[in-house]
């Protein structure tokens, strides 16, 4: 059936259109985080998010990356994404050690940047990458998806609407044995459990609790790579209130969060950096996630990195240069105890050094 000009003038400017408003993600990494995260883009509608570049420090791997997620650029550094004009959001899936280059080149060219947590490995490289995004008018984010769980949304509205009465203690804890995973393990690469996975302890009390700081106690053991292996802190706040978590890459530990007040308590249940259950004085509510068929994550409820990726485009739609649900100071507050934690158990890393 023929199709007048006009008709396909039309088709030509919604194309366009469409290309316009959705967010043109670049990659930067092709490791297991950056792949589930490229998974679910790829599950999300084009018109909202589409992936455009992935770069890899070694083309191969950012071709094969590219192939596997159907993306029509790959490069061999972060460099050459950061220069595409293509890329709208940088989305940082390196290694910790390479984090701060990494946002800092993006930023430099103009990108919006979700960066993995920990956005730094140490507390200085934080304090460093905040005032570049704020000075450059660009969006900044440390990726805890976490918060944008249903089941945690949830709890913060429990809290905010007083049903625990009076806030008194926060518990946490995360422990897996980590052992085989060369990363958690790797002191060159600012591996063990804190920043890891007590990060998500940490930053659940910070969320409850808030802007004031802290009196720390903490104390923890080494593993022989020279990295944390697992660490117990005690946060005394103002008032009386107390938060505490344990984290650990040795050892099988319960991973819930609970929060306790004068009426009562709410928890969230294990898998608590990606929960799906919230119980609160007892009444258990689930939050199922929807299936995602035919798709494979590497990480536990990988595919709901969809919460993060879609809260990241309202806030570009909204003008917005942070998070209001993961703002920049907490960043910095986050960064600032996991330091203090590190001091206080003797750990340092290649990092602090400069």
């Amino acid at each position: 059936m023929a199709i007048s000009l006009e008709a396909a003038n039309l088709k030509v400017f919604a194309f366009l259109a469409v290309a316009e408003l959705a967010l043109r993600w670049g990659i930067v990494s092709a490791g297991l985080i950056s792949s589930d995260f490229t998974t679910l883009l790829r599950t999300l509608l084009r018109s909202g998010h589409q992936v455009v570049a992935v770069a890899a420090r070694d083309l191969r791997r950012g071709k094969e990356f590219a192939r596997k997620h159907d993306i029509p650029k790959a490069y061999g550094s972060y460099e050459e994404l950061a220069k595409d004009p293509n890329v709208g959001v940088a989305c940082i899936g390196t290694q910790h050690p390479q984090h701060k280059a990494a946002v800092l080149l993006c930023l430099a060219a103009g990108k919006a940047v979700p960066c993995e947590k920990p956005m730094g490995v140490n507390a200085a490289e934080v304090h460093e990458m905040v005032p570049e995004a704020r000075s450059r008018g660009l969006f900044l984010m440390e990726a805890i998806w976490t918060r944008f769980f249903p089941a945690v949304e949830a709890l913060r509205s429990v809290l905010a609407q007083g049903t625990l009465g009076d806030l008194r203690v926060v518990q946490a804890e995360f422990g897996k044995n980590l052992t085989h995973v060369h990363q958690a393990i790797d002191w060159a690469q600012a591996g063990g459990g804190l920043l890891d996975i007590g990060i998500y302890c940490l930053q659940f009390i910070i969320m409850v609790f808030g802007g004031p700081k802290p009196e720390r106690i903490a104390v923890g053991r080494r593993h022989e790579t020279g990295v944390d292996d697992t660490v117990t802190v005690l946060l005394q706040y103002p008032g009386g209130v107390y938060g505490s978590f344990t984290c650990s890459i040795t050892a099988q530990l319960s991973s819930m969060v609970s929060v306790s007040g004068t009426k009562g308590m709410a928890q969230n249940l294990d898998p608590c950096w990606c929960p799906t259950e919230l119980v609160v004085k007892g009444e258990h509510m689930e939050f199922p996630l929807p299936p995602a068929p035919g798709k494979e994550f590497n990480f536990t409820n990988g595919m709901r990195m969809s919460y993060e990726a879609k809260h990241v485009q309202e806030c570009l739609q909204k003008g917005l240069k942070e998070s209001l649900v993961i703002p920049l100071a907490e960043s910095e507050l986050l960064a600032d105890m996991l330091e203090e934690v590190r001091k206080a158990t003797g750990i340092t890393f290649p990092q602090d050094k400069h």
